[in-house]
């Protein structure tokens, strides 16, 4: 019962459910990435692979044939609750060339110390215009520590791609205003928190208006695409690298 209850909550913390708004300290976050992969999902057919897989908690959006989870064993996080159909050693994919038509890679490309490897690796087991999602932060809090290695603009993530075999299709900044402030500061205060259960209680005093408020100004006042919270990137395949 425990457990299944926990399994619930964990899945509030990555969508858009209302009710994350006052349990979730991430609400913002997690609402607006969800969307964003959401808008972007109908692009991804076909056999797919999730680099990073973890819980799999965008694979219901995607119109796969096949769906293939894939993740590192030795990494910030354990994986009690993860759904891996296959462990890497971090740099090689244990995949032929040409394998999959998309791959998914959420929030993980900061914990790669060698990118250009790794893109390069996606690049090698896509098939010809095969599709990749990636998703990864820009302001964020050092997380997963002592895996977490960078914090990508979104030049330098155009760059990278281009640099390895990939044309950007589209990409969208999220949190893109006011919101993010907010975002951070929920961060904050869940951070310095401790884990007994009153404080995560006190916490929830704060959590719960920043985030109703920050939802409310994120929609009235300006955007700003200078300062935002993730990238969302569709990419295709069109160079062997």
């Amino acid at each position: 019962m425990k457990k299944t209850i926990k399994k619930k909550i964990s899945g509030l913390l990555f969508s858009s459910n209302i009710i994350g708004i006052f349990i979730n300290p991430f609400y913002i976050s997690r609402k607006n990435l969800y969307t964003a992969i959401n808008k972007i999902s109908p692009s991804i057919t076909g056999k797919t692979l999730d680099v990073g897989c973890g819980q799999k908690p965008y694979m219901h959006l995607f119109n796969s044939s096949e769906y293939i989870g894939m993740d590192i064993e030795t990494s910030g996080h354990d994986h009690e609750n993860s759904k891996v159909d296959v462990f890497y050693d971090g740099v090689n994919f244990p995949f032929d060339n040409e394998t999959f038509d998309s791959v998914v890679t959420n929030q993980v490309l900061e914990h790669v110390f060698n990118p250009e490897i790794f893109l390069k690796e996606i690049n090698r087991v896509l098939t010809p215009n095969g599709k990749l999602l990636l998703t990864v932060p820009f302001a964020w809090d050092e997380h997963e520590q002592p895996y977490d290695y960078a914090r990508y603009s979104s030049f330098g993530l155009e760059y990278l791609l281009q640099n390895n075999g990939f044309e950007i299709i589209k990409a969208q900044k999220t949190a893109n205003n006011i919101s993010v402030i907010f975002q951070l500061l929920n961060m904050y205060i869940f951070k310095i928190s401790s884990f007994n259960f009153a404080s995560k209680v006190l916490s929830l005093l704060f959590i719960v208006p920043l985030n109703i408020i920050g939802v409310f100004l994120g929609f009235i006042l300006p955007k700003n695409n200078d300062l935002y919270l993730d990238n969302v990137i569709l990419a295709k395949k069109v160079n062997h690298v």
